[in-house]
């Protein structure tokens, strides 16, 4: 994101803001700049006397302005963090009379995590006029993709479409988790390396063969014998594969199916606009386009919240995932 650069870049340049409040659904950003802030705005010699961490579930706004007001002692500034600042969410505008007089030589930090301030109050417009507002927002599984690429890069590796897709499928959009097994693949192969869906099934232990993206490309493909195979693996290893994932992945692509039928712009760049896709997600679009028609699509969809009802117990007696897997193909397939 622009504004973290911006951010760091200004902190690197010894420019530190009196006060960062940083907020929002994505804890990824938040926790990246506060320990930007908490490893190098201060020399290693002062940051014992001069570096503090609270936690907002022991300490009221009365402490940390108190800590904040503090003079730094043998050196220019001091950092005041505070973590799980949410818990303050209550009285939160009480730091307002402090942001509007702040300490020029504190740099006060907030993790206001999975929350943000009212954009409309007077405590916001204070902080945003005197320090830094970032807001963190969450990303949408769409935009996950290029992200991961934008990662590697800077670290110096590429990553194939599989393996993304493979990340994104079981990792969910939690950026922090799919920043940590990267890192874990940075520590074993050498920079300049692809990281490929072989790479990503050795070292995270990820099946690059039985997955939800390898069962969503056999359905789209119409690839029976390659889609009730991989429904056999999952019904074998349920608790890794769970059927309310699966359902929720293929409802997904054929009610973005049926909107790609609607579409009378199907150019790639209206086509991930519309659908919320990633680029290389159009191919199966596209293929699917062909093979399913807009009708059979409908259909599909209707059979498909059946089957879902079923797995949640209603109109079927506790059926095995293995056989409400079947009947979904047997739905789609016939």
């Amino acid at each position: 994101m622009d504004q973290v650069k911006d951010i760091i870049k200004d902190i690197k340049a010894g420019k530190a803001a009196p006060i960062y409040f940083l907020m929002g659904e994505e804890p990824y950003y938040i926790d990246k700049i506060s320990e930007y802030i908490e490893d190098n705005v201060l020399t290693e010699e002062e940051k014992g006397f001069n570096q503090m961490v609270l936690y907002g579930r022991d300490v009221t706004i009365q402490d940390i302005v108190s800590n904040a007001k503090r003079f730094p002692l043998m050196a220019e500034k001091q950092v005041v963090i505070v973590k799980e600042a949410q818990e303050l969410a209550r009285t939160i505008d009480q730091i307002e009379s402090y942001a509007e007089q702040v300490q020029p030589s504190t740099v006060l930090v907030f993790c206001y995590k999975y929350k943000t301030l009212d954009k409309r109050k007077k405590v916001y417009k204070t902080i945003e006029k005197n320090g830094i507002i970032f807001e963190s927002k969450k990303l949408k599984e769409y935009q996950i993709d290029a992200w991961i690429k934008k990662l590697l890069t800077g670290k110096g590796y590429a990553i194939d479409p599989k393996a993304s897709a493979m990340l994104v499928e079981f990792l969910g959009t939690d950026l922090s988790k799919i920043a940590n097994e990267l890192d874990k693949l940075a520590l074993v192969i050498p920079k300049g390396v692809q990281i490929t869906a072989d790479v990503v099934e050795k070292n995270i232990g990820i099946s690059k063969d039985f997955n939800n993206f390898e069962l969503i490309k056999a359905i789209v493909d119409r690839n029976q014998l390659k889609a009730y195979k991989i429904a056999n693996y999952f019904a074998q290893n349920p608790k890794n594969n769970p059927i309310v994932l699966t359902m929720g992945l293929v409802y997904s692509y054929f009610s973005k199916l049926l909107l790609y039928h609607g579409l009378k712009d199907k150019s790639p760049s209206n086509v991930m606009k519309q659908l919320k896709v990633s680029q290389y997600a159009i191919k199966d679009y596209e293929v699917g386009f062909r093979i399913y028609k807009m009708k059979q699509v409908s259909v599909i969809i209707s059979h498909l919240k059946d089957v879902d009802l079923k797995s949640k117990g209603v109109g079927a007696q506790a059926m095995p995932q293995g056989d409400l897997l079947k009947e979904m193909l047997i739905k789609i397939f016939n």
